[in-house]
């Protein structure tokens, strides 16, 4: 089972130690688990909670790429098995 990431949601990535450009993501946060987040100080304060950012500035997302290189069900997330 696979969840969709939006733009805005808040999500907790853990990066790879074999692979320094790639991350997994760990948990996808529901609005009222971001809020109490936010709350605890848990986030900077420049993190907007319940809002929707519809622009990127310059460069800031360069470096993201969505590879779709999985090939079969078995190969699937395996943060799904955990």
């Amino acid at each position: 089972m696979g969840v969709w990431i939006n733009q805005g949601d808040i999500i907790l990535v853990g990066l790879r130690d074999y692979q320094d450009s790639k991350a997994d993501v760990i948990l996808k946060y529901t609005p009222d688990e971001a809020r109490n987040l936010k709350t605890y100080g848990e986030f900077p304060e420049s993190v907007r909670i319940n809002e929707t950012v519809t622009f990127v500035e310059d460069g800031f997302d360069e470096d993201i790429e969505f590879g779709d290189e999985i090939s079969s069900e078995d190969d699937a997330d395996s943060v799904d098995n955990i």
